[in-house]
């Protein structure tokens, strides 16, 4: 680790030096030739960068019906305010980060100093090459999954094809011209071809380092990605193997004997792919709060204040009632596999297999004897499946992306944004563009024959 605390030091260095560097992704040049042995590219694995999402990637919950921002200002102003009424631009200050866009970027450009740098390292097996470089398909491919959700058209099979979505980069040089954008079917081949070439030469369990690549971890972002693609059939495949190939295993939310001791949430022992992210005093809007059961265990653990009945007074804030999970995990988990897996099931009329996935997370967040959901339904079982994905992750930046296929799927009404005042200040519509991102006025001032999203 202090070997990588060095090259770390070293690269801020030259990143400093060469800040006048090609500003077509905005991000930081990383010199792969500063990682000489196999042990420098597995310690770069274990960047923080790779392993955590930073705050500004919050961003995706700002924009879900989740949050209710009863402060907000007429007009909205500040950062938060609009992203949560959906501005086409976030800022239009050149200097500004470029949120979620450069930061997924970044990964990416660490990713491919791993694959192409790493066979030439010095020291380390043929088979500890492989692993590292499978580890790096995976992560680069995670990376594109949020790209292509946010800054693509939700997935259609008649226009993936022609919709466009972001530059497929494979280099680590920034200063290179940047290509032009893949359209939506080519960055989701890229991604599922990158997976399916990792997965022989993944580790069989990642239990000791939940953020580093393992064989279930694939199968998880390969469910989420068809899912995405609502291939439903195909995502509960994959999320089946994900559980059959890990030791993780759900918490059980009614027992807090059984919580972990570490607020470190990519060592909790339902991560199967860990991601840290940090989601903290976001306020519930009534119609999150409204699908929550009187005895759901999440009420008590993860949320303040929520028997109030004041717009705005409750709040996930776990930190303020269970300090273990005030960090959320925005990576792959076991409850995640097994709700992927029922709505999969129930898609396909095979209501009982449904039902047993939905039950097995429902009989660790809820206490009493109603724990078990029954019904012959297909359409209520399937109501009850997403209802649970909604409850399950809030703000883990997934229900942005639930809400992109749901709008496909004509399952998403108008989204409405008002005041204290209950004046209305922005809305978004069923088919909206706005479920497309921008791309960042910082890419393309430096980049003025990039298409840009409506």
């Amino acid at each position: 680790m202090k070997k990588f605390k060095y090259i770390a030091t070293v690269l801020l260095l030259c990143c400093l030096v060469l800040s006048s560097c090609d500003k077509y992704l905005d991000i930081e040049p990383k010199g792969r030739q500063l990682l000489k042995t196999t042990d420098d590219f597995d310690q770069w694995l274990n960047s923080v960068t790779l392993t955590a999402e930073t705050p500004a990637d919050n961003i995706l919950n700002y924009m879900t019906d989740n949050i209710d921002l009863p402060n907000i200002g007429n007009p909205p102003s500040s950062l938060a305010e609009l992203i949560y009424t959906w501005a086409p631009q976030f800022t239009t200050n050149l200097n500004e980060n470029t949120y979620l866009w450069g930061e997924h970027y970044q990964r990416i450009n660490l990713f491919n100093t791993v694959l192409l740098g790493i066979d030439g390292a010095e020291g380390g097996t043929p088979t500890q090459k492989r692993n590292l470089r499978a580890e790096a398909l995976l992560g680069r491919a995670h990376s594109y999954f949020y790209l292509v959700n946010e800054y693509g058209k939700p997935f259609n099979p008649a226009t993936a094809s022609s919709d466009p979505a972001v530059p497929y980069i494979t280099s680590d040089d920034v200063s290179q011209t940047i290509p032009s954008r893949s359209s939506v079917a080519e960055i989701y081949q890229y991604i599922i071809d990158d997976i399916t070439k990792a997965i022989p030469d993944l580790p069989t369990d990642n239990s000791n380092a939940r953020f580093r690549g393992s064989k279930a971890a694939a199968y998880s972002v390969l469910a989420r990605v068809y899912l995405y693609r609502r291939e439903y059939d195909e995502a509960r495949r994959y999320a089946e193997l994900a559980l059959d190939n890990t030791r993780a295993k759900i918490i059980d939310f009614t027992n807090p004997a059984t919580f972990p001791t570490t607020t470190n949430v990519v060592s909790h022992p339902d991560v199967i792919y860990g991601r840290s992210s940090i989601a903290l005093g976001l306020t519930l809007s009534q119609d999150l709060k409204d699908i929550f059961a009187s005895n759901d265990a999440r009420r008590t653990v993860l949320y303040y204040n929520f028997a109030s009945p004041a717009r705005g007074a409750t709040m996930f804030y776990a930190a303020a009632i269970t300090p273990v999970f005030q960090l959320t995990n925005s990576g792959t988990t076991v409850q995640e596999m097994h709700l992927i897996a029922a709505e999969g099931a129930v898609r396909a009329n095979d209501l009982t297999e449904a039902l047993s996935h939905l039950n097995i997370v429902r009989t660790n967040r809820y206490t009493g004897n109603s724990r078990a959901f029954e019904s012959t339904d297909q359409e209520v079982i399937l109501d009850e499946v997403l209802n649970e994905r909604r409850r399950e992750f809030p703000f883990h930046g997934l229900r942005w992306f639930d809400m992109r296929r749901l709008d496909m799927e004509d399952r998403m009404p108008t989204v409405t944004r008002t005041n204290a005042q209950n004046e209305v200040i922005a809305t978004l519509e069923p088919k909206s563009s706005k479920y497309t991102l921008q791309i960042p006025i910082q890419v393309t001032v430096y980049n003025p024959d990039i298409v840009q999203n409506p």
